[in-house]
C-alpha cells in the first residue's frame, strides 16, 4: 500500500503546468476535506471527461463489431475466425461497459451512429473496396449488432 502523498502547498500546482501533480493535489484535497483549495473548475471538466470517456469506449467496442460485421458480409470469401472472435469479445466488453454504466442507455443511438460511421470508413480501407459499396446508414439493427450469431464456416451461419 503506498502512502498518502504529503499535503500541497496552499496554491498548489497549477492545471496548465504539470497535469500529474495538479491530480494528485487535487486528490489529496479532496481526501482532507480542504474543499476551500479545490480547482473545481478543471475538477468538474475532469470528471465530465471520465464519463464521457465511457461512451467513447462503447463507441470504440461497437466499432470494431461493426467493422467486422461489414467484412464478414461484403467479403464472404475472406471469412474466418479471425473476424468472428473479435465480434465475440468485443459484444462482451461493450456489454461489460453498458452494465457498468447504466446512465449510458440514454446515449445508445448516438454511440451506435458514431461506431457505424467509423467502421463504415475503416471496412473500406481494410477491404479495399471503394466506400460507396458500404450503405451510408447502418444496414443493421442495434439488436443484430449485439446478437447476430456468426460463424467462420461459410456454410453454416449459426453461433
Amino acid at each position: 500500500m503506498t502512502a498518502v502523498k504529503a499535503w500541497p502547498s496552499a496554491a498548489g500546482t497549477a492545471y496548465a503546468d504539470d497535469f500529474y501533480t495538479w491530480t494528485q493535489e487535487q486528490g489529496a484535497r479532496l481526501r482532507s476535506g480542504d474543499l476551500s483549495g479545490l480547482d473545481r473548475a478543471n475538477l468538474a471538466e475532469e470528471i465530465e471527461s471520465l464519463g464521457k470517456s465511457q461512451c467513447d469506449s462503447l463507441v470504440s467496442l461497437w466499432r470494431v463489431v461493426l467493422l467486422h460485421m461489414l467484412k464478414f458480409d461484403y467479403q464472404p470469401e475472406r471469412r474466418s475466425r479471425s473476424w468472428t472472435v473479435p465480434i465475440r469479445t468485443h459484444r462482451n466488453r461493450a456489454a461489460d461497459v453498458l452494465e457498468d454504466n447504466p446512465g449510458l442507455k440514454s446515449r445508445l443511438s448516438l454511440a451506435f451512429e458514431r461506431a457505424y460511421r467509423d467502421a463504415r470508413e475503416e471496412a473500406a480501407v481494410e477491404t479495399g473496396l471503394p466506400l460507396r459499396m458500404f450503405p451510408k446508414e447502418c444496414p443493421y439493427t442495434r439488436e443484430e449488432l449485439l446478437t447476430r450469431p456468426f460463424s467462420a464456416d461459410p456454410e453454416d451461419t449459426s453461433d
